[in-house]
Formats: C-alpha cells, sequence, structure tokens
C-alpha cells in the first residue's frame, strides 16, 4: 500500500516538474521554469528547515547537549540527500529488491529482525539488507500495516517474524527499529514476549517518551505518540523492571523528528547520542551497524 501510494506521489511530482518547465520555457519564462523545477523537486528540504527550527525552538530546555548551528545546518543537508533516497525510492520502488535472508544453513546463527518507522516500509533498511545477505546472516524485515492505524495492530506482524526467526535459527534475535518501529517493539515485547525471546533491542531515534510534533499528528499510531500520551504511560506500565537494560538507544540532539532528543531514550538502557545526524539519516550512521554486529558475534564458552 505505502510503496504504490510514495510511487504516485513521486511520478506525480516528476510529471509535475516536467509539465511546469515545459509550458514556463515556451512562454519565455526560462527563470520561472526552473524555479519552478527547484520547488516541486526540493520542496522537502523546506519542510525539513521548519522542522529543524522547531526543534532548535524546542530542545532549549532539553537534557541532551544542544546543536551547535553548524550541527543543525549539517544534519539539515543529510537530511535534505537521504529523505529523496528513502522515501522517492528506495521504499516506493525498491522495497522488495532484498528478500527474507533465510536459508538450509540459519539454524544456529543469531538471526535480525528488522522493523521500520512510521509512513516507512522495509525498503528504509535496504543497505542493511544488502550487507546481511552477504554476510548469510538470516535476516527478516517486515511491513508494519495498516500503515496509519494503531501501533497494537502490529503484534501479530512482529510475533510471525520472530516465531520464522526463532524456529529458523534456534535463536533469540537481535532486533533493530527505526523510529515508531522501537515503540511497536516494545509494544509486542509487553504482550507476547519474555526476555529470553530477544537477544538485543537496538532502537533508533524511538520516540520511546514520545515526541513534540507529534502534537499535530492525525493518524492512531501518530497520536500514540505523543509526548507523554496515555498510550505510552500505559505502556511503560506493563513492561517488567529491567526490561530497558535490554536496549540500545540511539538518539540526536538533531533529530527533526523526535525532540526532545531526550524523549529518544530509555531509563536504565544504554544510551547512544550521535551528535549531529538528524532522523532518517540516522539509519545510514555506522555507529548503530557496529552495535548490531557486535550482538551478533558468538559468546566464546569460558576456559576450563
Amino acid at each position: 500500500m505505502l510503496a504504490r501510494l510514495q510511487q504516485f506521489l513521486t511520478l506525480g511530482a516528476l510529471a509535475l516538474a516536467a509539465a511546469w518547465a515545459v509550458w514556463a520555457w515556451q512562454h519565455g519564462h526560462r527563470g520561472w521554469a526552473v524555479a519552478g523545477v527547484l520547488l516541486v523537486l526540493g520542496g522537502h528540504a523546506l519542510v525539513l528547515g521548519l522542522e529543524f527550527v522547531l526543534l532548535r525552538l524546542v530542545g532549549r530546555a532539553d537534557p541532551a547537549m544542544p546543536a551547535t548551528p553548524g550541527q543543525l545546518l549539517r544534519a539539515w543537508w543529510g537530511e535534505v540527500l537521504a529523505a529523496p533516497r528513502v522515501f522517492c525510492w528506495r521504499q516506493p520502488f525498491c522495497s522488495r529488491r532484498y528478500p527474507h535472508g533465510l536459508t538450509d544453513q540459519a539454524q544456529g546463527r543469531r538471526g535480525v529482525l528488522l522493523v521500520h518507522g512510521f509512513i516507512c516500509n522495509r525498503g528504509v533498511w535496504n543497505p542493511w539488507l544488502q550487507r546481511l545477505h552477504a554476510g548469510g546472516v538470516p535476516v527478516l524485515a517486515v511491513n508494519l500495516e495498516p500503515v496509519f492505524g494503531s501501533i497494537d495492530n502490529y503484534i501479530d506482524i512482529i510475533e510471525r517474524a520472530v516465531q520464522t526467526l526463532e524456529q529458523a535459527t534456534g535463536l533469540a534475535p537481535v532486533i533493530v527499529a527505526h523510529s515508531m518501529g522501537g515503540v511497536a517493539l516494545r509494544r509486542w515485547w509487553a504482550e507476547r514476549g519474555d526476555d529470553a525471546r530477544v537477544h538485543r533491542a537496538i532502537t533508533l531515534g524511538t520516540p520511546h517518551h514520545g515526541t513534540w510534533l507529534a502534537r499535530f499528528a492525525m493518524t492512531p499510531n501518530a497520536r500514540q505518540m505523543r509526548l507523554g500520551s496515555h498510550w505510552l504511560q500505559t505502556l511503560a506500565a506493563r513492561e517488567p523492571p529491567g526490561r530497558a537494560q535490554r536496549f540500545t538507544c540511539f538518539y540526536s540532539h538533531c533529530d527533526n523528528i523526535v525532540f526532545p532528543a531526550a524523549a529518544a531514550t530509555l531509563p536504565g538502557a544504554d544510551n547512544r547520542h550521535i551528535p549531529g545526524v538528524a532522523h532518517v539519516h540516522m539509519a545510514e550512521h555506522p555507529e548503530p551497524w557496529q552495535e548490531l554486529q557486535r550482538w551478533l558475534q558468538p559468546v566464546s564458552p569460558p576456559p576450563r
């Protein structure tokens, strides 16, 4: 569903830009032709700029170290480049490029489950899937649907994926989740899982305590991610003591979607600050990948 919607939006934007350019050029408005194309194809940079302005204003009271103007500018530019790669190419046209990586040799190897975030699909993980496939790592990447439904609807999707990895490998998987995917992971874990079913949980820019930006949300899953929402408080109350110690939480003071930055941390978790990196671009940062590799390493038996 989401892939087709983003295909329509991407192709529609390209058609609109081309039509405007041809019309304006034929009528002698060459400057307007160029300006119109830039506005249609690069207008997302303006929207991202507004998000960074709000981040700067709201983040003043955040206990996380405030970002410098230079860091915000670099993070904005990184997001300007990352967003089209994800939302105009990987997700709409390449979400099925890398199938599930489960083979006959999966038994005894630690598996990985990848869970995407809001308005995303499994295509956001293509660089990860490519590397995991190349390394022979058993991996599944889910699509959370309905796209604009309640996060509660994603429990069964995650459960089926975890069961598949458990049966194929005989081991609890490492689960890596971006943005809303981390909250969906926690919701599943509180409902269906005990600590033995997850080897490690790694979240990237997850609104564990909500996000200021969700106050403008209209969809059920986005409303559930409002700062201090009743849904998030209920979820936290259902989690057993010490559960957060099973998490590595990556967050950034330049996250233009989840802010204040401290909202992406969990008390008691291994909270890792990635300075100068925005929300979508965080999934391409090397540090979360390196953390995954650490938890995929087999544990050596103690010497006798």
